[in-house]
């Protein structure tokens, strides 16, 4: 008989189990208890837990997973900014000749006031909705407000029409400056409009047209900009 371990139980003929805490023969050895381990052959080593990344290295997602929340997607331009290709001045700053995207209600008002008969160039949907919907805000308030006014004194026509007392008068002539005074703008911030979805501005003659032309117009305005419209700005200094 041979003195030489074969690994079988000499009892039962079953192969022998390594001692507790000990790999059998082939399997990897697990890592000290507290410490991490070694990632597979070619990906990269994550670091410790609790700890971050080194400085001025981003860990990207696994693969098929979506980023954290509050982190950027690659290649996703965040929501506001401006299409890729669009001009900048120093600082990183939007020139007043070309397209503000993202803009905000006091930007937008104020760019329309500066470029009070400016037809060149492109305006984006927030400078175009954010102008619209401050005129008809202020339209509205000032009807309410004339209207209250003018009731005292008022008088009704024969056919019905309420004819508005002393009052209504001072409205009445701040609505015709107003009528009067933002035409132009309007006019080439129409233009403008057009011009970022790479149309010619010419096309606000449709308005002419009762009912349909306004509708046309206004379902052109709520379209995205396009590259193509670039061909209509005229850069400034």
């Amino acid at each position: 008989m041979s003195d030489q371990n074969d690994g079988t139980d000499q009892r039962g003929g079953q192969p022998q189990q390594p001692p507790y805490g000990q790999p059998s023969y082939g399997q990897p050895t697990p890592p000290p208890y507290g410490q991490q381990s070694p990632p597979p052959y070619g990906q990269p080593t994550p670091p410790p837990f609790g700890q971050q990344p080194p400085s001025g290295q981003a860990t990207p997602p696994s693969y098929g997973q979506q980023p954290g929340y509050g982190q950027p997607s690659y290649a996703q331009p965040s929501y506001g900014q401006p299409p890729q290709g669009s001009p900048s001045g120093p600082g990183g700053s939007v020139p007043l000749w070309a397209p503000l995207y993202g803009a905000g209600p006091v930007v937008a008002v104020k760019r329309f006031f500066l470029k009070y008969a400016d037809f060149t160039g492109r305006a984006s949907r927030s400078e175009y909705w954010w102008v619209v919907l401050a005129n008809t805000v202020l339209y509205f308030v000032l009807g309410i407000v004339g209207f209250l006014a003018g009731l005292p004194g008022s008088t009704t026509d024969y056919d019905g029409t309420l004819e508005p007392g002393p009052g209504f008068i001072p409205f009445g002539f701040v609505f015709a400056i107003l009528f009067f005074g933002t035409i132009v703008p309007f006019l080439s911030l129409g233009a403008r409009r057009l011009h970022d979805i790479d149309l010619s501005g010419w096309l606000l003659l449709i308005n002419l047209v009762p009912y349909l032309g306004g509708f046309v117009i206004f379902i052109l305005s709520l379209l995205g900009p396009k590259p193509g419209g670039a061909r209509f700005d005229r850069p400034r200094a």
